[in-house]
């Protein structure tokens, strides 16, 4: 599990947009299959070794359901960051030992735990660390919380697309990037009103506007504004900033930045023909590019199994309408 399941998964669920109109509708690529989250469950279909397609369905209600005060703007989305890494890293567990079951008979708990925190060291180092160091020990900023800040969240964009350009060069990844284009056809033909299935899905395209993708690039640039305000309090209390108060003080408001991120989003989503808006959410579609692949029709299938085991008996009161359904694979 590299750094990027990790950063896709902590954020996943913050994607689902709190519209009156909208049919909350969500996905994620997972190994050999897909995830779909509707209203009130969500569902994974996996294909196993065999060719079969295996799925497993779960009730939900957000906590932000749950308690009015958790709707509350940037509360919502940290409570999102939390449900991401519970649903996500047990949905990705549930796929590996579906898809690869001879690897689950070898696999060894405390392995599985120093791998995952491996996982999540690595992710911190290569998008957060290190930007922060390179841009304190090659450029003479750090006393400039703005430029500063500029300068390493640039650093920390470019490895993220030097990253996602070398895993897409892995067999393995390229199949889930499939699965990921999957997800976000049957997305789109499930908006459009047609019948879900592998025919009638196939001519959409893997490229969504509310993909995860577009919000890692958001949460980047609210990153370098957030982390800039932060900068310039301690700056104003303390006097000078070193890396290491940097460190100590930016991974806190990591859930903040999510947070933040996510109300970015649904303005995006809202006035999405604004020039602005529609500005942050380009290099996102951009980014699909890379990220998402054409799929087969098994692969289709494999997705649509998934929406229509989460929807249930509930399908028939949705399937053949149009909706505004929001996709973040």
């Amino acid at each position: 599990m590299g750094p990027l399941f990790v950063m896709k998964y902590i954020i996943k669920y913050i994607l689902l947009l709190l519209s009156k109109s909208a049919v909350l509708v969500g996905g994620q690529a997972v190994i050999e299959g897909v995830m779909m989250r509707v209203p009130g469950a969500y569902a994974t279909a996996v294909r196993d070794p065999k060719g079969e397609i295996q799925v497993d369905k779960h009730d939900f209600i957000s906590l932000n359901e749950k308690k009015r005060f958790l709707k509350l703007p940037i509360l919502r989305g940290m409570i999102g960051l939390f449900e991401a890494m519970k649903i996500g890293f047990s949905t990705l567990q549930w796929s590996a030992d579906i898809a690869m079951p001879e690897e689950e008979k070898k696999s060894n708990s405390f392995v599985e735990g120093l791998m995952t925190l491996f996982s999540v060291g690595l992710a911190l180092g290569l998008f957060f660390i290190a930007p922060i160091g390179l841009a304190t020990w090659l450029f003479e900023k750090d006393q400039e919380p703005f430029f500063f800040n500029v300068i390493s969240g640039a650093v920390r964009i470019s490895f993220f697309l030097v990253y996602l350009l070398l895993i897409s060069m892995m067999k393995d990844v390229r199949r889930l990037f499939q699965y990921h284009g999957a997800e976000h056809k049957t997305i789109f033909a499930f908006e459009a009103g047609h019948e879900l299935t592998a025919e009638s899905t196939r001519d959409f395209t893997t490229y969504h506007p509310r993909c995860g993708t577009s919000f890692l690039f958001i949460i980047m640039i609210v990153a370098i504004l957030t982390f800039a305000v932060l900068d310039s309090v301690i700056i104003y209390f303390i006097g000078e900033i070193t890396i290491w108060m940097r460190l100590i003080m930016h991974i806190p408001f990591i859930p903040l930045v999510a947070g933040l991120g996510y109300e970015v989003l649904k303005l995006t989503a809202k006035h999405r023909n604004n020039f602005i808006f529609l500005a942050l959410s380009q290099p996102g579609l951009w980014l699909q590019r890379i990220t998402t692949k054409e799929p087969d029709d098994e692969q289709l299938e494999v997705a649509i199994t998934a929406l229509k085991t989460a929807f249930g008996d509930k399908l028939q009161d949705y399937e053949g309408k149009k909706h505004v359904a929001e996709a973040i694979g």
